[in-house]
Parts: C-alpha cells; structure tokens; sequence
C-alpha cells in the first residue's frame, strides 16, 4: 500500500468516526405526519417546529436529513426511528 493510499484510508476512518454522518429519513406512503412529528421530538430530541418542517421537507423532497454526529450516537437513534416503523438509514 502506497503512502497516499494509507493517507486516504486514514481519512476514510478519520470521517466514518466523525460528525460527518447524519440520519436520512425517506418519505413513505404508512406514517401520518402527526406520527413522524412526535416520533422525531421523542428520538431525536427536536422541537415541534424542526420536526414539523423535516416533515415537510420529507413528503415534498422524499427525504431529509433529520440528525448529524457520530456513529456511535446516531445508530441508537436510527434504530428507534426504525422500530418507530420510519424508513431511516445513517450515511
């Protein structure tokens, strides 16, 4: 491995332990934007207008980013949005 392959794997590590991840919530035909709303004040700790608007923002765009930060503290969350019946992935 070349010395700027090693660079670039560090990098790579560097930003999957980083604040560079965030939790997308994608649009779906099942859940009422009463249940997305208070599913993301519960999980993700936000107000009801931030969770009103990624809502919106979710039904119009098809998806929205709902939580940044590290891994470690966004797949607890991701998993409850799941188990909430969200369609959720972290990137």
């Amino acid at each position: 491995m070349s010395t700027k392959e090693k660079v670039r794997e560090k990098n790579r590590e560097k930003e999957a332990i980083g604040f560079n991840n965030e939790i997308i919530v994608y649009n779906d035909d099942v859940n009422t934007f009463d249940h997305v709303i208070e599913t993301l004040m519960r999980v993700c700790s936000h107000t009801a207008e931030q969770a009103e608007q990624c809502s919106l923002i979710v039904h119009y765009n098809g998806k929205c980013t709902v939580k940044t930060g590290p891994i470690d503290k966004l797949k607890p969350q991701c998993t409850q949005l799941l188990e909430a019946g969200l369609s959720a992935e972290i990137v």
